[in-house]
Protein backbone atom coordinates (compact mmCIF):
# COMPACT_ATOMS: atom_id res chain seq x y z
CA UNK A 1 0.00 0.00 0.00
CA UNK A 2 1.22 3.25 -0.74
CA UNK A 3 2.07 5.28 2.44
CA UNK A 4 -0.08 8.13 2.97
CA UNK A 5 2.47 10.38 4.41
CA UNK A 6 6.24 9.31 3.49
CA UNK A 7 9.20 10.56 5.43
CA UNK A 8 9.94 13.20 3.50
CA UNK A 9 7.41 14.71 0.83
CA UNK A 10 8.40 17.74 -1.12
CA UNK A 11 7.65 19.94 -4.32
CA UNK A 12 9.46 23.27 -4.95
CA UNK A 13 6.41 25.74 -4.93
CA UNK A 14 6.89 26.37 -8.99
CA UNK A 15 3.36 27.22 -9.28
CA UNK A 16 3.51 30.38 -6.94
CA UNK A 17 3.74 34.37 -8.65
CA UNK A 18 7.70 34.01 -7.07
CA UNK A 19 10.10 33.35 -3.82
CA UNK A 20 9.74 37.06 -3.35
CA UNK A 21 6.03 36.94 -3.46
CA UNK A 22 5.81 34.37 -1.10
CA UNK A 23 8.30 36.34 1.13
CA UNK A 24 6.19 39.16 1.07
CA UNK A 25 2.97 37.37 2.22
CA UNK A 26 5.00 35.89 5.51
CA UNK A 27 6.00 39.81 6.21
CA UNK A 28 2.25 40.85 5.50
CA UNK A 29 1.12 37.85 8.13
CA UNK A 30 3.45 38.85 10.68
CA UNK A 31 2.46 42.40 10.77
CA UNK A 32 -1.13 41.31 11.13
CA UNK A 33 -0.10 39.53 13.81
CA UNK A 34 2.06 42.52 15.26
CA UNK A 35 4.93 40.21 15.40
CA UNK A 36 7.87 42.58 15.63
CA UNK A 37 10.94 42.91 13.01
CA UNK A 38 13.55 44.38 15.19
CA UNK A 39 14.68 44.82 18.87
CA UNK A 40 13.98 48.78 20.29
CA UNK A 41 17.82 50.28 20.38
CA UNK A 42 18.00 50.14 24.30
CA UNK A 43 17.42 46.05 24.21
CA UNK A 44 20.40 45.71 21.52
CA UNK A 45 22.42 47.77 23.89
CA UNK A 46 21.95 46.00 27.25
CA UNK A 47 22.50 42.68 25.02
CA UNK A 48 25.67 43.77 23.78
CA UNK A 49 26.96 44.73 26.89
CA UNK A 50 25.56 41.63 28.12
CA UNK A 51 27.62 39.38 25.60
CA UNK A 52 30.99 40.90 26.12
CA UNK A 53 30.75 39.79 29.77
CA UNK A 54 33.40 37.12 30.76
CA UNK A 55 31.32 34.01 31.91
CA UNK A 56 33.88 33.49 34.93
CA UNK A 57 32.75 36.61 36.77
CA UNK A 58 29.62 36.80 39.13
CA UNK A 59 27.44 33.85 40.02
CA UNK A 60 29.91 31.49 41.07
CA UNK A 61 29.61 28.92 37.93
CA UNK A 62 31.68 25.48 38.61
CA UNK A 63 34.29 24.56 36.34
CA UNK A 64 32.54 21.62 34.63
CA UNK A 65 34.63 21.67 31.72
CA UNK A 66 35.13 18.42 31.60
CA UNK A 67 31.69 16.84 30.77
CA UNK A 68 31.60 15.62 26.91
CA UNK A 69 28.61 17.29 26.34
CA UNK A 70 27.44 17.83 22.46
CA UNK A 71 24.34 19.37 21.08
CA UNK A 72 21.45 17.88 19.03
CA UNK A 73 19.31 20.54 16.97
CA UNK A 74 18.16 21.04 13.16
CA UNK A 75 20.63 21.69 10.57
CA UNK A 76 21.42 25.47 11.08
CA UNK A 77 20.52 26.08 14.13
CA UNK A 78 22.52 28.36 16.34
CA UNK A 79 19.91 28.82 19.60
CA UNK A 80 21.39 26.22 21.25
CA UNK A 81 19.76 25.72 24.28
CA UNK A 82 20.54 21.85 25.41
CA UNK A 83 23.70 20.17 25.50
CA UNK A 84 23.75 16.29 26.58
CA UNK A 85 26.29 13.65 28.12
CA UNK A 86 25.30 10.08 29.36
CA UNK A 87 27.43 7.33 30.99
CA UNK A 88 26.70 4.18 32.23
CA UNK A 89 26.97 3.42 36.16
CA UNK A 90 26.73 0.47 37.87
CA UNK A 91 23.15 0.76 38.68
CA UNK A 92 22.18 2.83 35.45
CA UNK A 93 23.10 5.54 33.89
CA UNK A 94 23.96 9.12 34.46
CA UNK A 95 22.82 12.02 32.46
CA UNK A 96 24.20 15.49 31.99
CA UNK A 97 22.18 17.76 30.92
CA UNK A 98 23.28 21.38 29.99
CA UNK A 99 20.89 24.22 29.55
CA UNK A 100 21.65 27.87 28.44
CA UNK A 101 21.97 30.00 31.48
CA UNK A 102 19.93 33.10 30.38
CA UNK A 103 19.49 34.33 33.55
CA UNK A 104 22.93 35.05 33.61
CA UNK A 105 22.87 37.63 30.93
CA UNK A 106 19.34 39.22 31.67
CA UNK A 107 19.21 41.99 34.24
CA UNK A 108 16.20 41.61 36.41
CA UNK A 109 13.81 44.96 35.71
CA UNK A 110 16.04 45.58 32.50
CA UNK A 111 14.93 46.41 29.11
CA UNK A 112 16.05 43.01 27.75
CA UNK A 113 14.05 41.77 30.68
CA UNK A 114 11.04 43.89 29.59
CA UNK A 115 11.04 43.31 25.73
CA UNK A 116 11.61 39.04 26.38
CA UNK A 117 8.58 39.05 28.35
CA UNK A 118 6.22 41.20 26.06
CA UNK A 119 7.30 38.76 22.90
CA UNK A 120 7.07 35.37 25.27
CA UNK A 121 8.84 32.80 22.42
CA UNK A 122 10.73 32.88 19.25
CA UNK A 123 8.71 33.12 16.55
CA UNK A 124 9.10 31.03 13.37
CA UNK A 125 8.45 31.79 9.63
CA UNK A 126 10.04 30.29 6.68
CA UNK A 127 11.96 33.12 5.92
CA UNK A 128 12.53 34.86 9.43
CA UNK A 129 12.96 34.33 12.34
CA UNK A 130 11.99 36.34 15.51
CA UNK A 131 14.16 35.61 18.59
CA UNK A 132 12.92 36.13 21.69
CA UNK A 133 16.14 37.88 22.46
CA UNK A 134 19.05 39.41 20.43
CA UNK A 135 21.16 37.33 17.84
CA UNK A 136 24.30 38.66 20.08
CA UNK A 137 22.44 36.73 22.72
CA UNK A 138 20.72 33.77 21.60
CA UNK A 139 22.90 33.08 18.59
CA UNK A 140 26.06 33.98 20.14
CA UNK A 141 27.20 34.62 23.79
CA UNK A 142 23.97 32.24 25.27
CA UNK A 143 24.08 29.89 23.35
CA UNK A 144 25.65 26.51 23.69
CA UNK A 145 28.10 27.11 20.84
CA UNK A 146 30.38 24.45 20.47
CA UNK A 147 34.44 24.96 21.74
CA UNK A 148 33.02 28.31 23.57
CA UNK A 149 32.83 28.48 27.00
CA UNK A 150 29.07 28.80 28.47
CA UNK A 151 27.55 29.38 31.47
CA UNK A 152 24.37 26.93 32.08
CA UNK A 153 22.77 25.22 34.46
CA UNK A 154 23.83 21.63 34.39
CA UNK A 155 21.27 19.46 35.54
CA UNK A 156 22.66 15.65 36.31
CA UNK A 157 20.12 12.87 36.32
CA UNK A 158 21.33 9.65 38.07
CA UNK A 159 18.82 7.52 36.64
CA UNK A 160 18.31 3.52 37.64
CA UNK A 161 18.34 0.44 34.71
CA UNK A 162 14.87 1.29 34.38
CA UNK A 163 15.88 4.91 33.60
CA UNK A 164 13.51 6.11 36.93
CA UNK A 165 15.28 8.95 38.02
CA UNK A 166 16.92 7.94 41.88
CA UNK A 167 18.78 11.55 42.19
CA UNK A 168 18.24 15.08 40.43
CA UNK A 169 20.85 18.09 40.61
CA UNK A 170 20.89 21.46 39.05
CA UNK A 171 23.69 24.18 39.55
CA UNK A 172 24.94 26.76 37.81
CA UNK A 173 28.52 25.26 35.81
CA UNK A 174 30.68 26.48 32.87
CA UNK A 175 30.51 24.22 30.57
CA UNK A 176 32.02 23.78 26.59
CA UNK A 177 30.28 21.70 23.93
CA UNK A 178 32.19 19.72 22.00
CA UNK A 179 30.17 18.77 18.82
CA UNK A 180 27.00 19.80 17.18
CA UNK A 181 25.10 17.54 15.35
CA UNK A 182 22.01 17.76 13.03
CA UNK A 183 19.59 15.53 14.15
CA UNK A 184 20.15 13.53 11.17
CA UNK A 185 24.14 12.86 11.65
CA UNK A 186 23.12 12.30 15.13
CA UNK A 187 21.19 9.17 13.67
CA UNK A 188 23.89 8.69 11.81
CA UNK A 189 26.15 7.73 14.39
CA UNK A 190 24.23 5.87 16.88
CA UNK A 191 26.21 2.81 16.72
CA UNK A 192 29.30 4.82 17.02
CA UNK A 193 29.46 7.62 19.13
CA UNK A 194 29.18 5.76 23.01
CA UNK A 195 27.25 8.98 24.32
CA UNK A 196 24.06 8.67 21.71
CA UNK A 197 24.40 4.90 21.51
CA UNK A 198 22.88 5.55 25.06
CA UNK A 199 20.61 8.36 24.42
CA UNK A 200 18.79 5.60 22.40
CA UNK A 201 18.49 3.22 24.97
CA UNK A 202 18.12 5.78 27.72
CA UNK A 203 15.48 7.12 25.25
CA UNK A 204 13.67 4.13 24.70
CA UNK A 205 13.60 3.04 28.68
CA UNK A 206 11.77 6.23 28.86
CA UNK A 207 9.57 5.65 26.41
CA UNK A 208 8.38 2.36 28.18
CA UNK A 209 8.24 4.26 31.38
CA UNK A 210 5.90 6.84 29.80
CA UNK A 211 3.67 4.33 28.26
CA UNK A 212 3.30 2.90 31.93
CA UNK A 213 2.07 6.12 33.31
CA UNK A 214 -0.25 6.17 29.79
CA UNK A 215 1.24 9.25 28.30
CA UNK A 216 1.03 9.95 24.92
CA UNK A 217 3.43 10.89 22.21
CA UNK A 218 2.85 10.05 18.94
CA UNK A 219 4.50 10.71 15.49
CA UNK A 220 2.07 12.44 13.60
CA UNK A 221 3.14 14.09 10.73
CA UNK A 222 3.42 17.60 10.82
CA UNK A 223 3.54 20.03 7.56
CA UNK A 224 6.69 22.43 7.24
CA UNK A 225 7.50 25.18 4.73
CA UNK A 226 11.34 25.34 5.09
CA UNK A 227 13.53 27.59 3.03
CA UNK A 228 15.31 25.35 -0.18
CA UNK A 229 17.31 27.79 -2.66
CA UNK A 230 16.20 28.86 -4.63
CA UNK A 231 13.10 29.12 -3.07
CA UNK A 232 10.87 27.15 -0.40
CA UNK A 233 9.16 23.36 -0.26
CA UNK A 234 5.90 22.62 1.67
CA UNK A 235 6.81 19.13 3.44
CA UNK A 236 5.27 16.63 5.49
CA UNK A 237 7.88 15.73 8.37
CA UNK A 238 8.23 12.71 10.20
CA UNK A 239 10.56 13.18 13.29
CA UNK A 240 13.66 10.67 13.20
CA UNK A 241 14.06 8.31 16.22
CA UNK A 242 17.08 10.40 17.58
CA UNK A 243 14.14 12.74 18.03
CA UNK A 244 12.37 10.94 20.31
CA UNK A 245 14.73 9.74 22.47
CA UNK A 246 16.35 13.12 22.67
CA UNK A 247 13.02 14.64 23.54
CA UNK A 248 12.31 12.15 26.27
CA UNK A 249 15.02 13.73 27.67
CA UNK A 250 13.46 17.47 27.98
CA UNK A 251 10.61 15.68 29.36
CA UNK A 252 12.36 14.23 31.83
CA UNK A 253 14.00 17.61 32.57
CA UNK A 254 10.37 19.23 32.97
CA UNK A 255 9.22 16.43 34.86
CA UNK A 256 12.15 16.97 37.53
CA UNK A 257 11.89 20.33 37.36
CA UNK A 258 7.72 20.38 38.17
CA UNK A 259 8.81 18.29 41.09
CA UNK A 260 11.32 20.56 42.50
CA UNK A 261 9.14 23.35 42.34
CA UNK A 262 6.33 21.46 44.04
CA UNK A 263 8.53 20.69 46.58
CA UNK A 264 9.61 24.46 47.14
CA UNK A 265 6.10 25.21 47.17
CA UNK A 266 5.98 27.64 43.65
CA UNK A 267 6.00 26.88 40.67
CA UNK A 268 4.85 27.53 37.09
CA UNK A 269 3.53 24.11 35.58
CA UNK A 270 2.59 23.74 31.69
CA UNK A 271 -1.12 22.06 32.08
CA UNK A 272 -3.08 19.73 29.97
CA UNK A 273 -6.75 18.64 30.55
CA UNK A 274 -7.86 15.18 30.42
CA UNK A 275 -9.63 14.66 27.37
CA UNK A 276 -13.68 14.88 28.14
CA UNK A 277 -15.53 11.92 28.30
CA UNK A 278 -17.48 12.42 24.78
CA UNK A 279 -14.30 13.20 22.74
CA UNK A 280 -12.77 9.59 24.26
CA UNK A 281 -16.02 7.94 22.85
CA UNK A 282 -16.29 10.15 19.62
CA UNK A 283 -12.88 8.46 19.19
CA UNK A 284 -13.55 5.15 20.04
CA UNK A 285 -16.60 5.01 17.59
CA UNK A 286 -14.37 6.35 14.52
CA UNK A 287 -11.91 3.64 15.00
CA UNK A 288 -15.49 1.14 15.20
CA UNK A 289 -16.78 2.64 12.36
CA UNK A 290 -13.43 1.95 10.34
CA UNK A 291 -12.72 -0.77 11.14
CA UNK A 292 -9.64 -0.80 13.32
CA UNK A 293 -9.71 -2.85 16.52
CA UNK A 294 -9.69 -1.22 19.73
CA UNK A 295 -10.11 -3.56 22.64
CA UNK A 296 -12.31 -2.69 25.27
CA UNK A 297 -9.73 -2.92 28.19
CA UNK A 298 -7.18 -0.82 26.18
CA UNK A 299 -6.28 2.26 27.04
CA UNK A 300 -6.76 5.41 25.33
CA UNK A 301 -2.07 6.06 25.21
CA UNK A 302 -1.99 2.51 24.27
CA UNK A 303 -3.97 2.47 21.44
CA UNK A 304 -2.75 5.57 19.89
CA UNK A 305 0.95 4.21 19.83
CA UNK A 306 -0.15 1.22 18.11
CA UNK A 307 -1.49 3.52 15.22
CA UNK A 308 0.26 4.21 12.09
CA UNK A 309 -0.10 6.95 10.16
CA UNK A 310 0.72 5.14 7.04
CA UNK A 311 -2.34 3.36 6.94
CA UNK A 312 -5.39 5.67 5.56
CA UNK A 313 -7.45 4.23 8.29
CA UNK A 314 -5.09 5.35 11.11
CA UNK A 315 -4.77 8.33 9.47
CA UNK A 316 -7.93 9.20 9.73
CA UNK A 317 -7.83 8.28 13.54
CA UNK A 318 -4.98 9.93 14.40
CA UNK A 319 -6.14 13.08 12.71
CA UNK A 320 -8.23 13.41 15.80
CA UNK A 321 -5.68 13.17 18.03
CA UNK A 322 -5.28 17.31 18.36
CA UNK A 323 -9.35 17.37 19.67
CA UNK A 324 -7.73 15.47 22.54
CA UNK A 325 -5.26 17.75 23.48
CA UNK A 326 -7.28 20.82 23.82
CA UNK A 327 -6.56 23.46 26.54
CA UNK A 328 -3.11 23.79 27.24
CA UNK A 329 -1.79 26.19 29.31
CA UNK A 330 0.66 27.03 31.88
CA UNK A 331 -0.57 27.24 36.21
CA UNK A 332 1.43 29.16 38.64
CA UNK A 333 0.51 27.84 42.20
CA UNK A 334 1.88 28.87 45.48
CA UNK A 335 2.08 25.99 48.04
CA UNK A 336 0.83 22.70 46.69
CA UNK A 337 -0.81 22.51 42.87
CA UNK A 338 -3.95 21.24 42.48
CA UNK A 339 -4.21 17.86 40.52
CA UNK A 340 -5.62 19.42 37.37
CA UNK A 341 -2.72 21.29 36.49
CA UNK A 342 -1.20 18.05 35.50
CA UNK A 343 0.13 17.32 31.89
CA UNK A 344 -2.35 14.56 30.06
CA UNK A 345 -0.48 14.27 27.23
CA UNK A 346 2.83 13.46 29.82
CA UNK A 347 0.82 11.67 32.27
CA UNK A 348 2.45 13.83 34.93
CA UNK A 349 3.02 17.41 36.62
CA UNK A 350 5.37 18.84 34.40
CA UNK A 351 7.06 22.24 33.84
CA UNK A 352 8.70 23.96 30.54
CA UNK A 353 12.80 23.79 30.98
CA UNK A 354 14.98 23.14 28.56
CA UNK A 355 14.44 26.34 25.76
CA UNK A 356 15.38 29.32 27.91
CA UNK A 357 16.61 30.96 24.80
CA UNK A 358 12.92 30.00 22.99
CA UNK A 359 10.46 30.39 25.77
CA UNK A 360 10.59 33.31 28.45
CA UNK A 361 9.45 31.35 31.32
CA UNK A 362 11.90 28.28 31.32
CA UNK A 363 14.57 31.13 32.61
CA UNK A 364 12.06 31.13 35.97
CA UNK A 365 11.97 27.35 36.32
CA UNK A 366 15.69 27.07 36.08
CA UNK A 367 15.70 30.08 38.61
CA UNK A 368 13.28 27.84 40.92
CA UNK A 369 15.05 24.22 40.45
CA UNK A 370 18.77 26.47 40.99
CA UNK A 371 17.21 27.51 44.27
CA UNK A 372 15.30 24.21 45.56
CA UNK A 373 18.84 22.14 44.96
CA UNK A 374 20.75 24.93 46.84
CA UNK A 375 17.82 24.81 49.83
CA UNK A 376 17.10 28.55 49.62
CA UNK A 377 14.42 30.78 48.18
CA UNK A 378 14.14 31.84 44.74
CA UNK A 379 15.06 35.29 43.82
CA UNK A 380 12.55 37.87 44.45
CA UNK A 381 12.43 38.92 40.74
CA UNK A 382 11.46 35.38 40.43
CA UNK A 383 8.62 35.26 43.25
CA UNK A 384 7.65 38.54 42.68
CA UNK A 385 6.74 37.70 38.55
CA UNK A 386 5.00 34.21 39.30
CA UNK A 387 1.63 35.02 39.25
CA UNK A 388 1.60 37.21 35.81
CA UNK A 389 3.88 34.65 33.63
CA UNK A 390 0.55 32.51 32.46
CA UNK A 391 -1.19 34.71 30.69
CA UNK A 392 1.57 36.11 29.05
CA UNK A 393 2.86 32.34 28.19
CA UNK A 394 -0.44 31.60 26.96
CA UNK A 395 -0.76 35.05 24.85
CA UNK A 396 2.36 34.46 22.93
CA UNK A 397 2.11 30.28 22.59
CA UNK A 398 -1.44 31.46 20.29
CA UNK A 399 0.32 34.27 18.59
CA UNK A 400 2.88 31.48 17.18
CA UNK A 401 0.05 28.87 16.38
CA UNK A 402 -1.85 31.64 14.66
CA UNK A 403 1.58 32.48 12.77
CA UNK A 404 2.13 28.92 11.91
CA UNK A 405 -1.51 28.12 10.67
CA UNK A 406 -1.62 31.29 8.53
CA UNK A 407 1.52 30.71 6.62
CA UNK A 408 0.82 27.40 6.07
CA UNK A 409 -2.74 27.92 4.42
CA UNK A 410 -1.25 31.02 2.60
CA UNK A 411 1.70 28.74 1.41
CA UNK A 412 -1.04 25.62 0.75
CA UNK A 413 -3.04 28.16 -1.23
CA UNK A 414 0.11 29.32 -2.81
CA UNK A 415 0.69 25.97 -4.45
CA UNK A 416 -2.26 25.13 -5.51
CA UNK A 417 -3.33 28.89 -7.60
CA UNK A 418 -2.56 27.94 -11.01
CA UNK A 419 -3.99 23.96 -10.15
CA UNK A 420 -7.56 24.89 -10.03
CA UNK A 421 -9.58 22.12 -11.48
CA UNK A 422 -6.87 19.62 -11.35
CA UNK A 423 -7.54 16.24 -9.54
CA UNK A 424 -5.34 14.84 -6.95
CA UNK A 425 -5.64 11.43 -4.72
CA UNK A 426 -5.71 12.10 -0.87
CA UNK A 427 -7.04 10.65 2.57
CA UNK A 428 -10.43 11.68 4.04
CA UNK A 429 -9.06 12.84 7.64
CA UNK A 430 -12.46 14.35 9.46
CA UNK A 431 -15.98 14.43 8.13
CA UNK A 432 -18.53 17.27 9.50
CA UNK A 433 -21.67 18.66 8.11
CA UNK A 434 -19.92 20.32 5.12
CA UNK A 435 -17.62 17.50 3.93
CA UNK A 436 -14.50 17.35 6.11
CA UNK A 437 -10.87 17.52 5.16
CA UNK A 438 -8.92 15.63 2.70
CA UNK A 439 -4.66 15.07 3.51
CA UNK A 440 -3.07 15.25 0.01
CA UNK A 441 0.62 13.94 0.00
CA UNK A 442 1.46 15.21 -2.90
CA UNK A 443 1.84 18.28 -3.07
CA UNK A 444 1.99 18.34 0.67
CA UNK A 445 -1.35 20.14 1.57
CA UNK A 446 -4.61 19.21 4.26
CA UNK A 447 -7.58 21.01 3.02
CA UNK A 448 -11.41 21.37 3.43
CA UNK A 449 -12.82 18.88 1.08
CA UNK A 450 -16.86 19.04 -0.31
CA UNK A 451 -19.08 16.40 -1.58
CA UNK A 452 -20.07 12.30 -0.78
CA UNK A 453 -17.04 11.72 1.34
CA UNK A 454 -16.62 8.76 4.21
CA UNK A 455 -14.03 9.33 7.08
CA UNK A 456 -10.79 7.13 6.51
CA UNK A 457 -11.22 6.00 2.49
CA UNK A 458 -8.88 7.73 -0.39
CA UNK A 459 -10.62 9.93 -2.44
CA UNK A 460 -9.42 11.63 -5.47
CA UNK A 461 -10.84 15.72 -5.24
CA UNK A 462 -10.63 18.59 -7.65
CA UNK A 463 -9.39 21.59 -6.21
CA UNK A 464 -12.08 24.08 -6.85
CA UNK A 465 -10.53 27.12 -4.82
CA UNK A 466 -7.08 28.32 -3.56
CA UNK A 467 -7.11 32.07 -2.53
CA UNK A 468 -3.77 33.49 -1.31
CA UNK A 469 -4.98 36.49 -0.16
CA UNK A 470 -7.32 34.69 2.30
CA UNK A 471 -5.70 31.70 2.65
CA UNK A 472 -8.71 29.46 1.69
CA UNK A 473 -8.40 26.09 -0.15
CA UNK A 474 -11.04 23.92 -1.06
CA UNK A 475 -12.06 20.37 -2.63
CA UNK A 476 -14.45 19.06 -4.58
CA UNK A 477 -14.50 15.21 -4.21
CA UNK A 478 -15.08 13.15 -7.61
CA UNK A 479 -16.59 9.98 -7.99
Amino acid sequence: MTNVVPPRTKRRLKLAPSAQALANGFARIREELQIPEEFPPEVEAEAQRAAIRDPRDGRGHADRTDVELLTIDPAGSMDLDQAYHAERTTGGFRVFYAIADVAWFVTPGGALDAESRSRGETMYSPDVRTPLYPPVLSEGAASLLPDQLSPAVLWTFELDARAEPVHVDARRALVRSRRRLTYEEAQQNVETVDSLALLRDIGMLRVARERERGGVTLDIPEQEVLRSEPGYVLEYRRMLPIENWNAQISLLTGMCAARLMMDAGIGILRTLPAPPQSALAALRRTAHALGVRWPEDQDRATFLQSLDAADPRHAAILALVPSLMRGAGYSAFHGTPSPDDQHSGIASFYAHATAPLRRVGDRFVNEIALAACARHSPPGWVIDSIDSLPKALEEASARAARLERQILDFVEASVLASRIGETFEGVVTDTDDKGGWIQIAEPAVRARVSGDIRLGERARATVVEADPTTGRTRFQAQH
